[in-house]
């Protein structure tokens, strides 16, 4: 009976090893955030392993000696980089888990994959450039007028992609959705340090009522980091900056 207990043991212990996920990252990275949903639609544990600000470690750059980022999903030991690849590596790995995250229809996967490729060209450099801005200057102007204009695009691209349901993906979270849904923190952050709304109700109102919906599902909520600690992060990293 105890030998019997103990193969069982090791069974077990065997089984949790051979799907061993483990996923490097930041609390307030955005492109962190798009697997971390992935694996929460997926219903798939994971340990979440935190880089130090302005550190690398060992780990990081042996799973990823190309470009030393995050993410990196590393499953039974074995590293997936960038963030949109992993996402699509977690849909096509745990595929039985849930409704596939990638459209299946080829066209709609084209359209999903055209505006994520848009939303990493548009977004996350002018919000980076926004969040070290003065709330009054004209690189600050230009810089909103481009994230105003990118946001104008979307609101067009959701009305055509979401055919009238609630999601890019159509009745729940899908591709786009993680791949723009992602920035929404870091643009709420923007507004608070320059002052300017960018999810405005009267110019973007099917964008905005898809971000709340976004924001309020169970596979989001519990990584979406807020936007007064964004702020008050990028506070601590400018100081720091000044300071040296």
């Amino acid at each position: 009976m105890h030998e019997h207990l103990q193969f069982e043991s090791e069974q077990t212990k065997m089984a949790a090893e051979k799907n061993e996920i483990k996923l490097i990252g930041a609390w307030n990275s955005p492109f962190v955030m798009r697997p971390r949903i992935a694996l929460n639609l997926k219903g798939v544990a994971y340990e979440m392993l935190q880089e130090k600000v302005g550190q690398k470690s060992d780990l990081l750059l042996n799973s990823n000696p190309v470009y030393k980022k995050i993410p990196v999903l590393i499953h039974n030991g074995k590293p997936i980089c960038e963030s949109m690849n992993i996402v699509e590596y977690i849909d096509e790995t745990w595929s039985s888990n849930r409704a596939s995250i990638l459209p299946s229809d080829s066209y709609n996967r084209a359209i999903a994959r055209f505006w994520t490729a848009y939303v990493d060209d548009k977004i996350p450099n002018t919000n980076r450039k926004l969040r070290t801005l003065s709330k009054q200057s004209e690189e600050t102007e230009v810089e909103a007028e481009k994230l105003t204009a990118a946001l104008q695009s979307l609101e067009e691209a959701f009305q055509k992609c979401s055919k009238g349901k609630s999601f890019f993906g159509g009745d729940d979270i899908g591709y786009l959705d993680i791949a723009f849904g992602s920035h929404l923190a870091w643009i709420k952050a923007v507004e608070k340090i320059v002052e300017i709304k960018f999810l405005d109700k009267k110019k973007i109102p099917s964008l905005v009522a898809w971000s709340e919906r976004f924001c309020a599902h169970e596979a989001v909520k519990e990584v979406m980091p807020e936007a007064d600690n964004l702020v008050e992060f990028i506070k601590a990293r400018l100081s720091a900056s000044y300071a040296k």
